[in-house]
């Protein structure tokens, strides 16, 4: 999900690219309900191409989620790719991929041609991009995911594909992504404890402060992915967030169900 441009940023140059309407839901869900979103991130296994077909003609952008970084135990492709991993991520029981490896890019690129050729997606999400700063476990292997970037653009050139995180890496894979999404600016989810929670003043403050340099300096769209799981969490994250006019979701961690069903 291009979007959040922050409305102090009046030189940059997204700065009409504020109040877009973004979900992002990974579970099933009836394609018909949802309409009028500038930004639609789910999970692809769960519709077909005539899903994606109502989705597009209802909403802007559908976009795919894809992990160019890890790969769940439970995704089909793991099996044919798992020899090759490097280590893994306990949180989410995941596995951080080579993309060195030419097995695993062919492996992945398949999965980006089937929702983009097949399904007919209008992009793709990109998660675990942070995977590839110095944040993550293979900074080193940032080279190959640039090149493996250039190579899907190549192929598909008209995709939107979105960059979650990994701001560190812009510099990089600017030339290849349409727009950039960041999660939990305002809150910090306790992944020990299953805590909803918003994050600390200093530490908020300094991700601000890195996202208006970001909006700055290369202008794509920005959006925010924040969690909570109370109305008035919610509410919080909103008024926090509000001096910025962000492009904004807020789900539960899970990002199972359609807002109106949290």
């Amino acid at each position: 999900m291009g979007l959040v441009c922050f409305s102090i940023f009046s030189f940059s140059k997204c700065k009409h690219e504020t109040g877009k309407r973004v979900l992002v839901n990974y579970g099933d869900f009836d394609p018909e309900l949802v309409k009028g979103y500038d930004y639609v991130i789910l999970e692809s296994a769960h519709f077909s191409s005539e899903d994606i077909k109502i989705l597009k003609s209802n909403n802007q952008n559908v976009l795919a989620y894809v992990s160019f970084g890890e790969v769940n135990e439970a995704a089909p492709h793991y099996q044919e790719i798992s020899e090759y991993t490097l280590s893994k991520n306990d949180i989410w029981n995941s596995y951080v991929l080579d993309l060195e490896n030419e097995q695993t890019r062919q492996t992945i690129f398949e999965i980006v041609r089937n929702n983009l050729e097949t399904k007919g997606f209008d992009g793709l999400f990109l998660d675990n991009i942070d995977n590839y700063t110095s944040f993550g476990p293979t900074p080193e292997k940032l080279t190959s995911l640039v090149s493996f970037l250039k190579l899907v653009k190549a192929e598909f050139p008209k995709s939107h594909l979105m960059q979650n995180a990994g701001l560190e890496a812009l510099d990089e894979t600017e030339e290849y992504v349409s727009s950039i999404a960041v999660e939990s600016v305002a809150t910090n989810y306790n992944f020990e404890t299953s805590e909803y929670r918003m994050r600390e003043s200093k530490d908020f403050n300094q991700r601000i402060d890195n996202l208006k340099s970001v909006a700055q300096d290369i202008g794509l769209p920005i959006i925010i992915i924040e969690y909570a799981d109370s109305a008035t969490l919610k509410n919080a994250v909103k008024k926090r967030l509000k001096p910025y006019q962000a492009n904004l979701f807020i789900g539960k961690i899970e990002l199972q169900n359609l807002p109106e069903n949290e």
